[in-house]
């Protein structure tokens, strides 16, 4: 891959990874709640999920989604409807006490399956597909430096998230602050979740 194309992809990594979505708006909350390594889980499930999707759409799945305006819509209307039931959730915890673990318990089966239903993935992958890979000659030699970029960008974004929900945890023990924080973590899912909606 030609260094102008490399250097290409990081800014566009860089930019989709680290700017606010339903991953890294759970890494946090799930850091601050419970801790850093109750996220864990979930933020080594986000490459996972992460690379399996932008596999598939290599190989087409996510062609075969975009032509079939149905199954489009239903994995639209699932994405949105578990954000916000997260949302829902998250938003009356305002105690440490009282952010009990199974509101934000996400296995790390259930982390990478919401690669699959998180538009903001969908379009960042069929982004990567159609302007490094697709109708390349060298598909497989592209998919061997696009992968891991990719997973390493998926992991230590969601990673630093969490990181900084961990920090702000004893912070957030005092008084009514949790309460404010997982309702604008809560907000930042229904923004999603509405801009998946109209996306």
């Amino acid at each position: 891959m030609p260094l102008h194309e490399f250097t290409a992809l990081l800014i566009l990594a860089t930019a989709m990874s680290f700017t606010p979505g339903p991953n890294t708006t759970l890494s946090t909350a799930m850091a601050a709640n419970h801790g850093l390594r109750h996220s864990l889980r979930f933020v080594l499930a986000v490459p996972v999920g992460w690379t399996l999707l932008l596999g598939l759409c290599a190989l087409g799945v996510g062609a075969l989604i975009t032509g079939l305006p149905p199954l489009r819509a239903g994995i639209k209307a699932v994405g949105i409807g578990y954000l916000l039931w997260l949302a829902w959730k998250l938003s009356g915890s305002g105690q440490l006490a009282q952010a009990r673990p199974a509101q934000l318990q996400i296995s790390f089966a259930q982390g990478v399956l919401l690669q699959f239903i998180n538009i903001k993935a969908w379009f960042l992958a069929l982004t990567i597909v159609a302007g490094w890979v697709a109708g390349q000659a060298n598909f497989a030699e592209r998919m061997l430096v696009v992968l891991p970029v990719m997973a390493s960008y998926a992991f230590c974004s969601n990673l630093c998230y969490a990181c900084i929900g961990a920090a702000l945890r004893q912070w957030l023990a005092h008084g009514r602050r949790l309460l404010w924080f997982n309702r604008l973590m809560a907000a930042l899912l229904v923004g999603t979740a509405v801009w998946m909606l109209r996306a």
